[in-house]
């Protein structure tokens, strides 16, 4: 069946939507109505249409698996009775707070690790308690149980204190539990082992309305879904910049039998300073057939190309690496606190441009899963090269352009600075995401992640994998309680390689095959109709 031309958004929520237009959220006056663009995309909609459609999912509560690790159970590994590697060493005696006979420590030489040997009795997750001192400044340290990543230790200044490492499964027997250097030069005196006091049922208990009050149907329909399967169902995506004939999607289909229910695309090519380079983009179209013709979920990153008088494009930094800070000399702190006014007035420009685009999936009826200015705590990108302070002002400047100015009311707000310090405020966020590359092919739950994420706000919000180089594997997300609402794997090498192939490097092919035909999954085929789904 052919699809109909797409017009404006009240005519889309009123053809296909199950919710009535009678409103006062959906009432338009027939003036309004004439004064609205109307685009024809009948150009980019295919001959046929995705039909069927799943209108049986069981959204019954999902039983968590209990705890059976006694309450006052505790078990304190000191670190000099480890296993040290590399450079690792027994100091001299200086510090004070530590206990035992002495701490170690670790610098940052390749081979660099402790390992605690953990007898345990019975397996569960845990809470992983490091109490260590840095050499310098604040520190972080990659934490592994059994050789895959859990997390990190978080080493504050030069006195001990506690970092904590929660909700990690340990099984019963030996555990080794590893210390490997990320930014190294910390002193470990103990780990403390305590049972996990685990992810609450509750977490899951979120709502559907959005922070935009003038969110449209499109919108609305989406998130009432996502909160819906929440806790019940993971849904699978996967970033593929050529949209549905990109390698990513036909491999995995061709490995799994199914798609992604989710499409991750990117605005990069869309940012002004790159147009100026003659950049191009078929994302948006990409995006309107995702949602369209195989009726999927759209979710949109930005890397954000600084303006053109901040990119030092040069042939060790060109003008196409300008959404790091190392190719930028922008300086995010004097554009937001009002030292530069001519830096404030260029992003509020690209902001526009960018406008520009996003409103073509609005009058389309396109809900966006919405991740701007993602990973700013890292501070790789010029959006995170600043205080938090800083980021969380231009993240809000974002929010009330696109929403106050430009009046988009297709975006669900995913928040992604990896920080509770440099969180918005949940007035300006919808869902939390998290971006995780632990390694290759390490498929472990980062249920310790999930759990630091729960804490980020006391108000429950929709938690992602918003980014992610491994699959994790479904199984240990149940036994975890982890649940994560979605992930998307990034594209290139984390899936195929030069010649379009599954490369196995990061994903065994066989991990494809069980994340995606996993009932606990839900894949594009899976997905019911967005488009009439009843938010009553």
């Amino acid at each position: 069946m052919k699809k109909p031309i797409v017009a404006s958004l009240t005519a889309i929520a009123c053809a296909m939507s199950a919710v009535s237009c009678n409103g006062n959220d959906n009432e338009k006056s027939s003036s309004e109505e004439k004064d609205e663009p109307k685009t024809n995309y009948s150009q980019y909609m295919k001959d046929y249409a995705r039909t069927e459609f799943n209108d049986s999912l069981d959204l019954s509560d999902f039983d968590f698996q209990s705890n059976d690790i006694p309450a006052d159970f505790a078990l304190t590994l000191e670190a000099e009775e480890g296993t040290l590697s590399g450079e690792t060493e027994i100091p001299s005696i200086s510090l004070e707070g530590y206990s035992g006979n002495g701490y170690v420590f670790m610098k940052q030489s390749e081979g660099d690790s402790l390992t605690f040997s953990a007898q345990i009795e019975t397996a569960g997750n845990y809470d992983l308690i490091f109490n260590t001192a840095s050499s310098g400044g604040q520190k972080y340290n990659n934490v592994s149980v059994n050789g895959n990543k859990v997390g990190d230790v978080y080493t504050q200044d030069g006195t001990f204190s506690l970092s904590t490492v929660k909700q990690v499964y340990l099984e019963k027997g030996k555990n080794d539990i590893m210390i490997t250097p990320s930014w190294g030069w910390i002193y470990i005196d103990n780990v403390k082992i305590v049972p996990a006091s685990g992810i609450s049922e509750d977490t899951y208990k979120v709502s559907s309305e959005l922070v935009n009050p003038n969110a449209g149907i499109p919108a609305k329909q989406l998130m009432k879904f996502m909160s819906d399967v929440y806790g019940k169902y993971i849904i699978s995506g996967q970033y593929a910049s050529e949209g549905v004939s990109s390698a990513e999607i036909e491999k995995i289909e061709k490995q799994s039998g199914k798609k992604p229910a989710i499409l991750g695309l990117d605005l990069i090519e869309y940012s002004p300073s790159r147009v100026e380079h003659d950049s191009s983009s078929q994302a948006i179209e990409h995006a309107i057939d995702w949602y369209y013709n195989y009726g999927g979920i759209v979710t949109f990153c930005w890397h954000w190309n600084a303006p053109s008088k901040y990119l030092i494009n040069t042939s060790a930094q060109p003008w196409y690496k300008g959404f790091y800070k190392e190719a930028t000399t922008i300086n995010l702190d004097d554009i937001m606190n009002g030292k530069d006014n001519e830096g404030y007035d260029l992003l509020m420009s690209d902001i526009d441009a960018i406008a520009v685009q996003l409103k073509r999936l609005d009058d389309a009826g396109v809900p966006v899963l919405w991740r701007p200015l993602h990973e700013a705590s890292g501070g790789w990108f010029w959006w995170g090269n600043c205080s938090a302070e800083s980021y969380k002002k231009l993240w809000n400047a974002v929010y009330d352009k696109l929403t106050n100015e430009h009046k988009l009311t297709n975006l669900i707000w995913v928040w992604n600075g990896q920080n509770k310090d440099w969180y918005p405020g949940d007035e300006t966020v919808d869902m939390i995401g998290e971006d995780l590359y632990p390694g290759e092919k390490v498929y472990s739950s980062q249920s310790s992640k999930f759990m630091e994420v729960t804490e980020y706000t006391d108000t429950k919000k929709i938690i992602a994998m918003s980014e992610n180089g491994c699959l994790f594997d479904p199984e240990l997300a149940i036994r975890d309680g982890s649940l994560w609402s979605w992930f998307c794997v990034w594209n290139g090498e984390f899936v195929v390689d030069k010649f379009r192939q599954l490369n196995g490097i990061y994903n065994e092919k066989e991990m494809w095959s069980k994340v995606y035909q996993h009932e606990r999954v839900l894949t594009l085929d899976e997905l019911p109709d967005l488009r009439k789904y009843k938010i009553d």
